[in-house]
C-alpha cells in the first residue's frame, strides 16, 4: 500500500521538488494550497496530473481537518508561510498567523483527527538571528531578528511542545539558505541570477542589491527536501541543521553569477541603503554533523556550481519570454 504525504506550501520551490522526490518513492501526493486571485502552478506544471490538488489555508482549522479526514496522509511537510523575510517587516500580524500560529492549527488538528502522522515543520536559520555561535547547531540559541524570525521560532517551539506534551512524531529541519532555479524572484540569489541574464539580454542595466557584506550558508533545494523526508523516515522524531557549512557573501555571489556570463559584477551592481534590513543577519553557518551522523545526509551540490546553474536556467528563461 503506497504512503500518503500532504504538502502544504506545493507551489513553492521546496513544495515542488518535494512531491517529485516523493512520487519518485511511491507515494500517493497531496497538495495543498489556499485559494487566491491568482494561483501559480508554474513550478508543478508538469507533475499536476500525478498528484491531487486541494484547497486549504492554514488561516482556517477546518479546513486543515477536512483534507486530513479526506486523505488520511501518513506524512505532512508544513512548507506553507509568509517566507519573505523582508515582507515581514510590512506584515507583521499576517507573518505571524501564517508562520505560527498555522504550525499549532495543523499540529492541532493532526492531533485531532490522526495522531499517529508524521509531521515535518520547515524551520530556518534564520532563528538564530544575531548568533549566538558559529557555527550555529541544533542547540545554539535562537536570537531571531525579524518578525519573520520571531513567528518561525514559535512554529519551532510549538512542533517541539505537540512531541513532547501529546507523543506527536512532529520533527523541524532548521534548514540554512537553499537556493534552485526555482527560487522565487524576490529572493537575493535570483534577483542576482536574473538580473544578470536580463543585463545580458540588454534587457536592464543594473541590480540593486542591500549589504554586500552579509554572509550565507547556500545550499541547493534539491539537496535539502531530500533530508526533509529522511527526518520522517527514523524511528524517533528529532530536529536537525541543515546546511552546508559553508558561508558566502552577497558579493561572492555577484562575482559568480556575472562572471558566468563573462561580466564584470562592479560594473552593473548599485547598492539602495532601503534595501538593507531594520536589523541585519550578518553571518549565518551551519553545522550539519548531526544530519550527517543520523541521517547520512550530506551536501551534493557546490555554491559556485549552484549559482551557475541558476544563471544558466534564468538565460534558458529569458531567452524565451524575448
Amino acid at each position: 500500500m503506497p504512503k500518503t504525504a500532504l504538502i502544504t506550501g506545493i507551489t513553492g520551490q521546496d513544495g515542488s521538488y518535494l512531491a517529485e522526490l516523493l512520487l519518485e518513492n511511491g507515494y500517493k501526493v497531496v497538495g495543498m494550497m489556499r485559494r487566491s486571485s491568482t494561483l501559480n502552478f508554474e513550478r508543478i506544471a508538469h507533475i499536476q496530473d500525478k498528484i491531487t490538488l486541494v484547497s486549504g489555508d492554514l488561516l482556517d482549522e477546518a479546513s486543515l481537518m477536512a483534507i486530513l479526514r479526506e486523505h488520511r496522509p501518513d506524512e505532512v511537510y508544513n512548507l506553507a508561510a509568509q517566507s519573505f523575510v523582508q515582507a515581514s517587516w510590512s506584515q507583521p500580524v499576517l507573518t505571524g498567523e501564517t508562520t505560527a500560529m498555522g504550525v499549532t492549527r495543523l499540529l492541532d488538528a493532526i492531533r485531532m483527527v490522526d495522531p499517529e502522522t508524521r509531521f515535518y515543520q520547515a524551520s530556518t536559520s534564520e532563528m538564530f538571528g544575531k548568533v549566538h555561535e558559529v557555527p550555529q547547531s541544533e542547540t545554539t540559541p535562537f536570537h531571531p531578528r525579524s518578525p519573520y524570525g520571531v513567528a518561525k521560532v514559535y512554529g519551532h517551539w510549538i512542533t517541539i511542545n505537540y512531541r513532547e506534551s501529546y507523543g506527536l512524531y512532529s520533527a523541524s529541519g532548521i534548514l540554512f539558505n537553499h537556493e534552485s532555479p526555482r527560487r522565487g524572484l524576490e529572493f537575493v540569489t535570483r534577483k542576482v541570477t536574473y538580473g544578470v541574464a536580463r543585463i545580458v539580454k540588454g534587457l536592464q542595466d543594473k541590480v540593486v542589491l542591500g549589504n554586500l557584506d552579509s554572509k550565507r550558508d547556500w545550499g541547493y533545494a534539491v539537496d535539502y527536501v531530500q533530508a526533509m523526508w529522511l527526518m520522517l523516515q527514523q524511528e524517533k522524531p528529532e530536529d536537525f541543521v541543515i546546511s552546508t557549512g559553508e558561508t558566502h557573501s552577497v558579493r561572492e555571489l555577484c562575482e559568480v553569477a556575472f562572471a558566468r556570463a563573462g561580466l564584470d559584477w562592479q560594473r552593473y551592481v548599485e547598492i539602495d541603503e532601503r534595501l538593507i534590513r531594520p536589523a541585519e543577519v550578518d553571518l549565518l553557518v551551519g553545522d550539519s554533523s548531526k544530519a550527517k551522523t543520523l541521517l547520512g545526509w550530506e551536501p551534493r551540490v557546490g555554491f559556485n556550481e549552484l549559482i551557475e546553474m541558476m544563471v544558466d536556467s534564468d538565460m534558458k528563461l529569458v531567452d524565451g519570454q524575448a
